[in-house]
């Protein structure tokens, strides 16, 4: 990984090698990215696109990290971080360009200070832009497809511009799964409202998920997808396995929907109770529960 390291340090500023992930994820776990890079422009970004294919380099996009669980051996080849590094709003209107590195927080209040909302739900899930748009994300009957116009795209042969249309957005997913394209930025179109009521209405909203989640515990949020039908919380809280552990990794006593690090787990642990959860679910209710947290790095 010399190789990529070098050349990317000669137009990248910050280009680091071995670069422990515990410090780029919400599980504070993880082994050593071998190069990690955050570029601040889009053709920084295509930089490092064309040299992970010049050296046929295994490279992996990320953004907060809020939905990863890397492995202790941790991630081989390029890891591209695009989050603080590779933020920024324009609004026109009720239009807003965003630059996918956004976080989903102040994309909400920046646009509430401009009486623009409808996407309050957005303010309390603690992803990036891009990552909220790769899968779709969504919390208390909104998803941020409900609001996309355009997606901005990039990749080592040059960009794309994707409408909503073109996006197949369905429950936690979009089309960008099967595409190896890296999202840039995103055009919203969100609704005039009263910025008073809106701030008000985020701020319940965070209320009530601090009431009602282990926000005071390293985790990668809602840990499985909701199966149909029911809720993964509530099939494993009548499977009986609130507050099962295994070394540091616990499921949560608050919200059985969480897996999270109570201090001390290993990676191997937080996967361990994770596939222990789908395993007793299943043989309970015959429903196996698929994770909503991406599971990445050298096992």
């Amino acid at each position: 990984m010399k190789e990529a390291f070098d050349i990317l340090s000669k137009s990248i500023e910050d280009v680091r090698r071995n670069e422990p992930m515990s410090e780029h994820t919400s599980f504070q776990v993880g082994g050593p990215a071998d190069v990690m890079v955050l570029p601040k422009t889009v053709e920084e970004v295509r930089i490092v696109l064309k040299t992970a294919r010049y050296l046929d380099c295994p490279l992996f996009v990320m953004g907060r990290g809020t939905n990863l669980l890397v492995t202790s051996k941790g991630i081989r080849g390029i890891v591209m971080k695009l989050s603080d590094n590779f933020s920024g709003l324009t609004f026109d209107g009720s239009s807003v360009m965003a630059k996918s590195g956004t976080p989903l927080s102040v994309l909400v209040r920046e646009a509430a200070k401009r009486c623009l909302g409808g996407a309050e739900f957005l303010g309390g899930i603690p992803g990036t832009l891009g990552g909220a748009v790769y899968m779709n994300a969504g919390a208390y009957g909104g998803e941020i497809g409900d609001f996309v116009e355009e997606v901005f795209l990039t990749s080592a042969a040059g960009d794309l511009v994707l409408q909503k249309n073109e996006m197949d957005f369905g429950y936690r997913h979009s089309i960008l799964a099967a595409v190896p394209l890296v999202v840039t930025g995103v055009r919203l179109k969100l609704i005039p409202c009263d910025e008073e009521e809106s701030l008000k209405k985020l701020e319940e909203l965070n209320a009530r998920r601090r009431e009602k989640q282990p926000l005071e515990y390293p985790s990668a949020g809602s840990t499985f997808k909701r199966p149909e039908g029911s809720y993964a919380g509530t099939l494993i809280e009548q499977t009986g396995l609130k507050g099962l552990r295994i070394g540091g990794a616990e499921v949560s006593t608050k919200h059985a929907g969480f897996v999270i690090n109570r201090g001390g787990a290993t990676p191997e642990e937080l996967i361990a109770l994770i596939e222990e959860v789908q395993t007793r679910v299943f043989q309970a209710s015959g429903v196996w529960l698929e994770p909503e947290v991406k599971i990445v790095g050298e096992r």
